[in-house]
């Protein structure tokens, strides 16, 4: 995703807005039934497991090795959001766009030796697990960033009116999450990071998704060209389409967000149909490539503990997710930016605290990319 600001039309904000003003083509295969899930990860660390059961051990510990972890507790100490004691999960997933490594050749920003949280989503996971809200946040908001201390132990100083994504450029994984337990309130119970390169991989693993654009999409900043119609995406057209923004809609990161919400429920749709557990091949690629890829909080720092994470979350279907966007405005002062509505953003997160669902009321009249519906599962 691009590294540039949301561009945009100016859209005043409603009463309730506050914040600093500072400155490939595939063939269409018959309609598949919903499988339970959450997201791709989840299903290969479960498979992982029947990997380690099969007596492979040596490939549990190269798989254990490939695995990435901070400690996010020891960072963050003990000034933070009570841990919920109502059966709810709260997850923070970041994706990274850092443009250095194999990242630099993907497009859509330049190498200038930082990385930043260009898609964050706080997935809510209900008592029982059988259903989930994700909360998506723009990277273009202007939040007040608290003070934080990073995982190496260098601290950094607030800042007023920063862009949200600036906190994981700034004190990384750590800072991040203090960051948006300071914006809602709400415990981080774990985190997960998701790097580009690694997330390209993932889906040629797995074969491609299938998705159905209602409308052309050319964005030459993230190398997407798609007609109207339905499409199997490989690993570069996939990471394309979650990245685009100037190619459809209002051209703004609302959009894009719009865009990578109905690609993530086309992707855990199909994934039962891939055959990945009566394919020990594919599955140990995938394993290999999903170890190499996520990077997670210590306390999902194994295998083990991952995949017994990502068992407790297979009971939640696509049509059990409800997806929407945090509420937000074009700031009037700069249409590059928006504004927490924070008394319909109160809405949610008390909602998320007691567990219970989001009312419509706390997204009505938010800004919105335009990309609604150009995007679907075939």
């Amino acid at each position: 995703m691009s590294a540039e600001s949301t561009p945009g039309p100016g859209i005043p904000g409603d009463a309730g807005t506050n914040g600093a003003r500072h400155r490939g083509k595939g063939t269409r295969r018959k309609p598949q039934r919903r499988r339970k899930g959450l997201m791709i990860t989840a299903w290969t660390a479960a498979g992982i497991v029947v990997v380690g059961g099969a007596g492979a051990g040596y490939l549990y510990f190269k798989l254990n090795g490939n695995l990435k972890s901070v400690d996010i507790d020891q960072a963050l100490g003990t000034d933070r959001p009570k841990k919920a004691d109502n059966g709810s999960e709260n997850i923070l997933v970041l994706g990274s766009d850092t443009r250095a490594g194999g990242n630099k050749k993907l497009g859509g920003g330049t190498d200038d030796g930082s990385a930043r949280s260009d898609t964050a989503m706080i997935v809510h996971v209900y008592k029982g697990h059988k259903k989930a809200s994700v909360v998506s946040i723009p990277r273009d908001t202007l939040i007040d960033r608290p003070s934080c201390t990073d995982t190496k132990g260098d601290e950094h100083p607030a800042a007023r009116g920063a862009m949200f994504n600036s906190a994981y450029s700034t004190g990384g994984a750590a800072c991040a999450v203090k960051t948006v337990e300071s914006i809602t309130d709400l415990r981080m119970d774990h985190y997960l990071e998701v790097d580009f390169a690694g997330f390209q991989k993932l889906i040629d693993d797995l074969g491609g998704v299938e998705i159905t654009t209602t409308k052309s999409i050319d964005d030459p900043d993230s190398h997407l060209k798609l007609k109207a119609g339905t499409h199997t995406l490989d690993g570069r057209q996939a990471l394309g389409l979650v990245r685009t923004r100037h190619g459809v809609g209002d051209g703004s990161d609302l959009g894009r967000i719009q865009l990578q919400q109905a690609f993530i429920k086309a992707l855990v749709n199909q994934i039962k149909d891939v055959g990945v557990f009566s394919n020990p091949k594919k599955l140990l690629d995938l394993a290999e490539t999903a170890t190499k890829t996520v990077t997670a909080d210590s306390d999902l720092g194994s295998v083990n503990k991952l995949a017994s994470f990502a068992n407790g979350l297979k009971g939640i279907s696509p049509s059990n997710m409800h997806m929407i966007t945090m509420p937000v405005a074009y700031d009037p002062a700069d249409p590059n930016r928006v504004l927490l509505q924070k008394k319909k953003a109160h809405q949610i997160w008390k909602a998320l605290e007691n567990d219970r669902p989001i009312p419509k009321s706390a997204t009505s009249g938010s800004a919105t990319g335009e990309a609604k519906g150009v995007v679907t599962a075939p």
